[in-house]
């Protein structure tokens, strides 16, 4: 308790101490039993006001929030699907990338998946728009009481404005996703490949077999999935209970901090339709484990390792649901061998196990480094998806100045996107500019990951579960910092690699200049354009998330107009430097002191 809050200790206020602290965000977690059953029955009132407040908001405002996601987003589907069936069929017709008959089969199912988008699309935006509406203006309510300052006017009014400008947020970010990143994706299809780009046909004698397993998948994996969902559901239940209420007695997990504890006792009373919902998802993921049966007999080009799937299907669902619940390892179900070469699991990669030609386990060095730095730096620090996409706009907003400043980045290349629509140099190789300078930094340091920044480092062992953010992202990330750090570049070329990365189209060969660069050993260079090239396709698969275009033109537009001001200030300080006298030169070097 600070000095402002001493007015807390007197017996006048004394009952409503637990309201103050509780809008402070600084409520103590009780110790005890007793504690923690008081602490929640004082709570209770404040809560119960809070959440009706968050109704009434919810009420007035929740309309027009789900009309403008619902409206907005059927609009962006309607007037987009004439040009994404036309463009579609278009690019399956024009690709490199499927066989001939993998063609033909893709064109006669096409209509399913392209009339599927467009129910779905329609319905997830009435329920998504029916949600936020609902959830946004009652979470800000709940949120507003950590405010530093005017609490009641934040519990009044957030959730309010502020859910109708998100709505909007989010209506531009489903379109940038519909417009841009849909298109980009389909002419990444129809363009040239290359003798090691990925390709993909069936071969018509294995057809038959393809049919075969997926309909026997369908038929015997879906049943018996459903049925291990069914016995599973009964202890999914009683597991969640289990947790959620020891957390709401020890007051901890979802009901430490206390914008949390409405949602956590919310998720108390409604933990049965949950369960529900995953029973019913069970299903329908039943019918997607079955039908990757025919995938593996084309894989594995070998209908008897396709009939094994079938029976192993079953034992992985088990398993994994075994798993999720902190059950008894592994499963009772038998598990046949569906793939003639074992490949290593995520988890092991992880832990640094790989496997000898036996398929026995064994660690590596690689996997006892790892394992030394994982107990010696960043050991409980959780990089999330959120914290690397502000780092990734952060840093580009930084380069982005010293880029200008050196030339490399100039006004004309930012007007040509911000006013023409042409934003592949800074889109692409702004970034790629800042994940090098990340790669190039995390090369000179002693550490196992990806150093972002002076506290944080992104490894294998505190980045999320996500799997775009480790196996599409760090990864690939993680193997181009060994490669660059097994070429030990000198300053100088350190230095054309920077200026590589921004005045290079990795598409035109033409644009890859062999003049400038500091030696003469051929493979050296093939060995920089390489990494060049995957830096710009991670990167080009990031532009694509549907919060990168909005993010990244408004970090442009704060470039441009900061470069717009500093061009101003230095030519008007020129012309007045041209005729002044002596004394206003002076005032002028003081301003641009100042500045």
């Amino acid at each position: 308790m600070n000095k402002d809050d001493t007015w807390l200790s007197t017996p006048s206020f004394e009952g409503h101490a637990f309201f103050s602290l509780f809008c402070s965000g600084r409520m103590e977690v009780p110790v005890g039993f007793r504690s923690s059953i008081w602490g929640l029955i004082r709570f209770l009132p404040f809560f119960f006001l809070l959440l009706v407040l968050g109704l009434v908001k919810a009420a007035l405002f929740g309309n027009i929030v789900a009309g403008i996601i619902f409206a907005g987003n059927s609009a962006v589907v309607l007037g987009l699907w004439p040009a994404h069936a036309f463009w579609t069929t278009y690019a399956v017709v024009r690709t490199k990338r499927l066989g001939l008959l993998l063609k033909i089969l893709v064109l006669l199912l096409l209509p399913v998946p392209l009339v599927l988008w467009l129910i779905l699309s329609i319905v997830g935006s009435l329920l998504v728009g029916i949600s936020y509406g609902l959830f946004a203006p009652l979470a800000a309510t709940l949120q507003a009481v950590g405010a530093k300052e005017d609490r009641l006017y934040h519990c009044l009014v957030d959730g309010s404005w502020s859910a109708i400008k998100r709505s909007c947020t989010f209506v531009r970010d489903f379109t940038d996703l519909c417009f841009h990143s849909y298109f980009s994706l389909m002419d990444d299809m129809i363009k040239d490949i290359g003798d090691d780009d990925w390709r993909l046909d069936v071969k018509l004698s294995m057809v038959p077999g393809i049919f075969l397993v997926s309909m026997l998948a369908v038929a015997i994996d879906v049943p018996m999935i459903t049925l291990v969902a069914l016995v599973k559901s009964p202890f999914m239940l009683l597991r969640g209970w289990q947790r959620l209420l020891q957390d709401l007695i020890g007051r901890e997990g979802p009901f430490l901090e206390s914008v949390c504890v409405p949602f956590a006792a919310l998720a108390i009373v409604l933990w049965p339709i949950a369960v529900l919902f995953a029973f019913v998802g069970a299903i329908l993921a039943g019918f997607l484990i079955g039908l990757y049966g025919g995938i593996v007999v084309h894989q594995e080009n070998s209908l008897r390792m396709g009939l094994a799937y079938v029976v192993s299907a079953v034992a992985l669902f088990d398993e994994y649901t075994n798993d999720l619940l902190y059950l008894q390892d592994g499963s009772c179900l038998p598990r046949p061998k569906y793939r003639k070469h074992t490949v290593p699991h995520s988890g092991q990669l992880e832990r640094g196990i790989s496997l000898d030609k036996h398929g026995r386990e064994h660690s590596g060095s690689f996997g006892e480094k790892l394992a030394s730095v994982r107990s010696r730096r960043f050991k409980d620090v959780e990089v999330t998806v959120v914290q690397l996409w502000d780092w990734l706009f952060q840093s580009c907003e930084t380069n982005g100045r010293m880029l200008i400043q050196d030339g490399l980045l100039t006004l004309q290349d930012i007007e040509e996107c911000l006013h023409r629509g042409r934003c592949k140099k800074v889109t692409i190789r702004l970034p790629g500019y800042c994940i090098l300078q990340c790669l190039l930094r995390s090369a000179k340091s002693d550490t196992s990951g990806l150093l972002l920044t002076d506290d944080m480092e992104l490894t294998l062992f505190n980045s999320s579960k996500d799997r775009f953010l480790k196996d599409w992202f760090l990864r690939p990330l993680l193997i181009m910092r060994e490669q660059i750090k097994g070429l030990h570049l000198d300053d100088n070329e350190m230095h054309f690699f920077n200026k590589l990365i921004m005045t290079c189209d990795s598409e035109k060969l033409e644009d890859w200049s062999y003049g400038c660069f500091p030696s003469d050993d051929n493979i050296r260079k093939a060995q920089l354009q390489a990494i060049v090239r995957r830096t710009q396709g991670i990167v080009t698969s990031l532009s694509r998330m549907p919060t990168f275009r909005r993010r990244f033109h408004d970090l442009i537009r704060t470039l441009y107009l900061e470069s717009k001001e500093k061009t101003g200030m230095a030519s008007s300080k020129h012309d007045l430097n041209e005729g002044a006298d002596p004394e206003s030169s002076s005032r002028t070097k003081e301003v641009d002191a100042i500045v």
